[in-house]
């Protein structure tokens, strides 16, 4: 039998962080964040990463490991990540997954193998110069030669990805599908995925409200530290929303009011593209969260489903957990 995990999913500020501790009080475990961003260190305000006294003397693990100016991918988090699953496992303990990027949760449940196609830069940037001397359906078509499945099934105008799945052709001789199916292993856990959902109207406003709490806390100040830290513009970290926006405003092209606007707009897309990926998972069980003030009624539901999932409790009783609190959004 697999060892058996919780994960806590759903889009940005809708109560993940809150809940994930909660039950990780409950049932004596220790927590694994699956957000791209919290991993790396000095990055705290903008991600929403959860301060030590929001942990509640709870482990957190993949937050604050790398360095801003440092290259991070979905491989690398897996790796790691299982890494720490099977530590805590070790011990007795539950591992209890919780963050929003749907591809870093994946690759841990799901066990994904992923392939060793390398990278071709030489032929990344002669295709970036084909698409902008002759526009991007003349790389397509090149993909539509080798890989006629991926180019009906990406678009034209989605460039990366069409040179993505050629410089995978070119490097393994082999389509996307191919890869994609060669990538499919036996799961290592036995996951019980809990997703956090609320009306959109809600969700809007939380998200606001979270935004505005982060220019409180000192955003700007936050960005142009790690700026001066030596990290580069265009470093991957430094992509994330809240932190490309400041960065245009200290370049100039947009007013500060701009850009906390800006971040707030691009933050209820990314929570919208959230749920699209998640809602393709159908083993997700779906919780709704009616108004700021339900969590109690959310945070039994998630124990009913952990119970009868078959975890022991064995952490603080009922009456002594409940984190969530009114006006400050985590997760």
């Amino acid at each position: 039998m697999r060892p058996k995990i919780v994960a806590v999913a759903g889009p940005t500020a809708s109560g993940k962080t809150a809940l994930s501790i909660d039950i990780a009080k409950k049932y004596g475990g220790e927590i694994v964040s699956c957000d791209s961003m919290q991993i790396y260190k000095y990055m705290d305000i903008g991600t929403a990463k959860p301060s030590k006294a929001e942990q509640s003397g709870i482990p957190h693990y993949m937050i604050d490991e790398i360095s801003p100016d440092e290259n991070f991918c979905v491989v690398d988090y897996s790796k790691l990540a299982q890494k720490y699953i099977d530590d805590i496992l070790s011990r007795g303990k539950l591992p209890v997954l919780v963050g929003g990027t749907g591809l870093y949760l994946d690759s841990v449940i799901n066990n994904v193998g992923f392939s060793e196609a390398g990278s071709d830069e030489k032929y990344r940037s002669k295709l970036k110069q084909l698409a902008k001397a002759e526009g991007n359906e003349a790389v397509h078509r090149l993909l539509e030669r080798v890989d006629p499945s991926s180019a009906e099934k990406i678009h034209p105008n989605n460039l990366r990805r069409v040179i993505r799945a050629l410089e995978i052709y070119k490097t393994t001789g082999k389509t996307m599908a191919q890869v994609n199916e060669e990538s499919v292993r036996e799961p290592l856990y036995d996951t019980l995925i809990i997703g956090l959902n609320m009306d959109r109207e809600l969700l809007y406003d939380r998200i606001n409200r979270r935004v505005d709490l982060m220019m409180e806390q000192g955003l700007e100040g936050e960005v142009r530290k790690i700026l001066d830290m030596g990290t580069g513009k265009d470093a991957t970290a430094l992509q994330a929303i809240g932190y490309k926006e400041f960065i245009e405003y200290f370049d100039g092209k947009i007013s500060k009011e701009e850009a906390v606007e800006k971040i707030k707009r691009e933050s209820r897309r990314y929570a919208k593209r959230q749920l699209t990926w998640l809602r393709r998972n159908d083993k997700i069980n779906w919780l709704m969260l009616q108004n700021d003030y339900n969590y109690t009624k959310i945070l039994i539901q998630s124990f009913t489903l952990i119970n009868k999932f078959g975890i022991i409790e064995r952490g603080k009783p009922y009456g002594e957990v409940g984190t969530e609190k009114n006006g400050k959004e985590k997760g």
